[in-house]
């Protein structure tokens, strides 16, 4: 079971840590979105889970036991907004790989209408606005600290627990700034490990279907845009994050 929580965040690219990923996705004009994922934890994140699992446990994981259970975490995944299909499976036991089918963007992780965090934000995770012949189409994504927990709690109770036990301002709300974050983290867990958070990141490439003009946080080239994200910002949350892609 604690292996099950401490893994199941790595599947969110946007509350992520100790972990190296690349997401390639396409979006398409009703909104809906694939995305095809590779995620894997890096070496000190692996041999902490393994860790505290034997402490749960009493008894130490086997060898080649997953750190990270793909199919475990698809069907965690399967039940939240805006998620249509999910298939992961594990390349080795501290990386999986995998798609997920989303029915439409801007339902994906929606927060609770009258939310405190919603009120907070102003607008859902995700905004889609498909354009028309005389205005462009436009997708935002937006998080601070005051939804960031409400995000995790839909993905899985179990991941903001477990972002809370690694002190992640995104799962606790603490106002913590990145290096001070990080200084913690290095105090409980051990530099080395600070020093994976540090120099972590996500990749994501994503297709959208007609020419991207302007992309805010990415760069971009024909009808792609490409996002390249510290995963210590995403976990720390000390300055909102904003993404946003127009095209004709």
């Amino acid at each position: 079971m604690f292996v099950k929580k401490a893994i199941n965040f790595c599947l969110l690219a946007v509350i992520l840590t100790g972990c190296s990923g690349r997401i390639n996705g396409n979006l398409y004009r009703d909104g809906s979105a694939e995305l095809s994922l590779e995620l894997s934890l890096e070496s000190r994140m692996a041999a902490l889970i393994r860790s505290l699992a034997a402490l749960s446990s009493g008894a130490p994981p086997a060898r080649d036991a997953p750190v990270i259970d793909g199919p475990a975490i698809a069907g965690s995944m399967a039940a939240a907004p805006g998620i249509e299909s999910v298939s992961l499976h594990n390349r080795s036991p501290s990386s999986i790989a995998g798609n997920i089918r989303i029915s439409r963007v801007d339902e994906f992780l929606a927060l609770p209408l009258g939310s405190e965090a919603a009120d907070t934000v102003g607008k859902r995770f995700i905004s889609f606005v498909p354009g028309n012949p005389a205005e462009d189409s436009r997708l935002v994504i937006a998080m601070d600290r005051s939804a960031a927990p409400l995000l995790l709690g839909m993905i899985s109770e179990d991941v903001r627990d477990y972002l809370s036990a690694l002190m992640a301002p995104a799962a606790t709300g603490e106002r913590l700034s990145r290096e001070e974050y990080l200084e913690l983290t290095g105090a409980f867990y051990g530099k080395a490990l600070a020093d994976e958070i540090t120099a972590a990141r996500i990749t994501a490439v994503i297709g959208f279907p007609g020419p991207v003009i302007s992309v805010k946080g990415g760069t971009f080239s024909g009808n792609q845009a490409r996002f390249d994200i510290p995963l210590a910002d995403l976990l720390v949350l000390e300055n909102p994050l904003e993404y946003e892609v127009i095209w004709r």
